[in-house]
């Protein structure tokens, strides 16, 4: 009897061991020297915040199919706390902050996409500010190399002639509206070089944007040089009226505003 019972526990535990491997994360978070050598300026405590999946999560793939165009989604369980703030860090990259971001109620749970440049295997970070001042974390290991130096997609004349041109999208999916906001703008890292002149082009990208529906803060983001060339911030949102508002600034002083 005693050993029909070690044989049927033994059994069960091999056919669990499939499903229990494939709910693990393929590519958690990795020590690094990088992110404890940063935290405190970014965050402002040497306190490793807590990797906590009831309160947000983070999904980028294990491998980049592009390092300048590395897709990040960011999503909150039904129920979970509010996340205020969020600062989005690509520990590798020269400059590792890519941005740092606000949400209004509206978006809440978040459900949040955007795309970055990754620039070496590195840990890709969110690091949210809840409404209570407590602080979690979240992120994946993605392997991609080559992300800030990667020439930009388009020419330099057709880069000027489309720069701040915006297009918006919406949809409605499980009760929610999901807005997909894309703008044209080379986001230049200043490491890409001009394939025509080999020259390396100075940075040049866009470091601030707000986005309301009316008067109701949707979402803000203080950007650095790891945001992708031409973003594109797909989000869903609690239904609302009045118009989608977008303003936009970037390092050269230009400034862009649009109504949808």
């Amino acid at each position: 009897m005693r050993l029909a019972a070690l044989l049927a526990a033994l059994a069960l535990a091999l056919a669990l061991a499939p499903a229990a491997m494939a709910a693990e994360v393929a590519n958690p978070l990795q020590p690094s020297a990088l992110w404890d050598a940063m935290r405190l300026a970014v965050i402002g405590t040497e306190e490793e915040p807590p990797v906590d999946p009831a309160i947000f999560d983070l999904d980028a793939p294990p491998r980049a199919d592009n390092p300048a165009l590395v897709p990040v989604r960011i999503t909150q369980p039904p129920g979970a706390p509010a996340i205020r703030a969020l600062a989005l860090v690509v520990d590798g990259n020269p400059a590792p902050v890519a941005a740092e971001f606000t949400f209004g109620e509206a978006l809440m749970p978040l459900d949040f996409e955007v795309r970055v440049r990754v620039d070496s295997y590195s840990d890709l970070r969110a690091i949210a500010t809840l409404a209570d001042g407590r602080k979690v974390m979240a992120g994946r290991f993605v392997k991609a190399s080559g992300g800030c130096a990667a020439p930009a997609g388009k020419s330099m004349e057709e880069v000027r002639a489309t720069m701040g041109e915006m297009r918006f999208r919406a949809a409605e999916e499980d009760g929610r509206q999901v807005g997909t906001l894309m703008i044209r703008h080379p986001n230049f890292s200043g490491l890409q070089r001009d394939q025509v002149t080999l020259l390396t082009i100075p940075a040049e990208f866009i470091q601030v944007l707000e986005v309301k529906r009316g008067e109701e803060p949707l979402f803000t983001m203080e950007a650095g040089i790891s945001i992708s060339e031409d973003p594109v911030f797909r989000f869903a949102h609690a239904p609302g009226e009045g118009p989608v508002t977008v303003h936009a600034e970037d390092t050269e002083g230009r400034v862009w505003d649009q109504s949808f």
